[in-house]
């Protein structure tokens, strides 16, 4: 599912214009990566939160070469689904895989 797919299905559920719903989308997603840039956590009750997380410097292996290089420490953005999204797209998958 695509941004653009995202938009015309909160468009044609709320009545909104799809340029309106594309505002509240990029704003939403805007806010997400600023707050993520500043180091914030973000929850979203019954969906999941978003943190930022160090990792470690570490030495890493060019799969091409064989070649060892250094990976320096470095922040990545994680996304952890809540408990409530878990549990219905198991439920979902194993109906559908039947």
């Amino acid at each position: 599912m695509t941004k653009a797919d995202i938009v015309d299905t909160i468009a044609t559920a709320t009545g909104l214009t799809k340029v309106e719903t594309e505002a509240v989308v990029d704003g939403f997603i805007s806010t997400v990566i600023n707050a993520l840039k500043e180091g914030k956590n973000i929850e979203i009750r019954g969906f999941g939160s978003y943190k930022v997380k160090k990792r470690k410097g570490r030495v890493a292996r060019n799969p091409r070469t064989g070649e060892q290089v250094m990976v320096d420490e470095h922040w990545v953005p994680l996304f952890k689904v809540s408990k409530e999204v878990k549990m219905l797209v198991n439920e979902n998958m194993k109906k559908t895989a039947q």
